[in-house]
């Protein structure tokens, strides 16, 4: 069997036409078929490329990268995506644009499109605002396809918003996939979605709503665990009920970090901001109001303190499934004695779970390829036999 053939005998039995010339916003949004079609075109990348097999389909084009929030892991994962199909990355950066000067998002999504094939953005900071602002743009660039004045419409890939997460969370479950030697294997598997202790304030909630909205997904026991007082989005909660009983597994809610670590077979204690507070912190910056923003984020200080308990301890992970539950994160940690004096997690557990925290990452831009690859290629199976048979070398010699 050639390097692709097992993937592409996988997509042949998938439906996820509907992708193609589509974005990727939410993963609730996508049926199950088109997230395991992602895996898969995802997998295939990755093993080209690790044959020296050149995996441009692109001659020419831009992928636009528009980063309202910092980042290390998405930025370059991004990126070298788009690097690994042929575009070329041009980032924008508002504070150098027109849009201080009342460019309007319709005419800046436009002027930044004329040859662009994929525009990502990352807009989290603000409850109600980023999913919102993706979808506007676009809408923004399928008129400008629609009235000619772009000759291709770019798609969107949501690169984390106030939502979800679905490069992370999408990245995050390749790698149990991977771990657990197969999808079909996850069904029946306890993982521990926990709130952690953090020094720091107003983490955004994208990424609990990320694995909750996906994990429930294939069958898994999903358990949202944080102190009282850190809710997230009561919607996205519906969701992964939804997706549970659908799928067979479950979902639950708990306010004991004991009761979520008990037997489970991965664990991902995250800080993220409550909900309410994030909804607050949103009208404040709305209005301007810096002192009041000061003010909620020294309560917040404050309310985090309560909780130095909720970390990710030795004497926690004795309570997982055979005493060796999965540990991930989403990166950067809070590690005690490492980068805080108390955290997320201790040093000696995360030291432990460095490489494979490392290899979790490493799928992001593999997964973030995928979607780029599905949203702008017909027939994935043929383009990518056609890349194993042109056998173009990335390195010569």
């Amino acid at each position: 069997m050639s390097t692709v053939e097992k993937y592409t005998k996988i997509l042949d039995n998938l439906k996820f036409d509907k992708m193609f010339q589509n974005d990727f916003l939410l993963t609730w949004e996508k049926t199950r078929d088109e997230l395991e079609a992602v895996y898969t075109v995802a997998d295939a990348l990755r093993q080209l490329r690790e044959n020296n097999i050149s995996t441009r389909i692109f001659d020419s084009g831009l992928g636009i990268s528009l980063f309202r929030d910092n980042s290390t892991r998405t930025r370059f994962s991004f990126a070298s995506a788009c690097n690994l199909l042929g575009l070329e990355v041009q980032d924008l950066d508002e504070g150098k644009s027109q849009v201080a000067h009342g460019e309007t998002v319709r005419e800046t999504a436009n002027m930044i499109s004329f040859m662009a094939d994929i525009i990502g953005i990352r807009d989290d900071m603000y409850i109600g605002k980023g999913n919102a602002y993706m979808r506007e743009v676009s809408q923004a660039v399928q008129d400008g396809y629609k009235d000619g004045v772009l000759e291709q419409r770019p798609t969107l890939v949501n690169l984390q918003c106030d939502i979800d997460h679905p490069t992370q969370s999408m990245a995050d479950m390749l790698h149990l996939i991977h771990e657990f030697g197969g999808i079909e294997n996850l069904k029946g598997k306890k993982i521990a979605m926990t709130w952690a202790y953090s020094p720091s304030y107003g983490k955004p909630l994208s990424v609990p709503q990320g694995i909750i909205g996906l994990m429930s997904r294939f069958g898994m026991d999903v358990v949202l665990a944080h102190p009282e007082g850190y809710e997230v989005m009561s919607d996205v909660e519906k969701v992964a009920q939804k997706n549970a009983a659908e799928s067979g597994g479950s979902f639950k809610r708990t306010n004991s970090m004991e009761e979520a670590f008990k037997d489970a077979d991965i664990v991902y204690p995250k800080s993220w901001a409550p909900f309410k507070a994030m909804e607050q912190r949103t009208e404040l910056y709305g209005n301007g109001d810096m002192d009041g923003i000061n003010k909620l984020e020294k309560e917040l200080l404050a309310q985090n303190a309560q909780h130095k308990d909720w970390a990710c301890t030795e004497q926690y992970m004795q309570l997982t499934k055979d005493k060796k539950a999965l540990y991930m994160h989403c990166l950067p940690a809070d590690i005690t004695g490492v980068s805080c004096k108390e955290g997320e997690v201790d040093a000696s557990v995360f030291d432990r779970y460095r490489t494979p925290l490392y290899k979790e990452a490493s799928y992001k831009p593999y997964v973030i390829a995928a979607m780029m690859f599905l949203s702008k290629v017909k027939d994935p199976q043929k383009t990518l036999q056609d890349l194993e048979n042109k056998a173009n070398r990335r390195i010569s010699g």
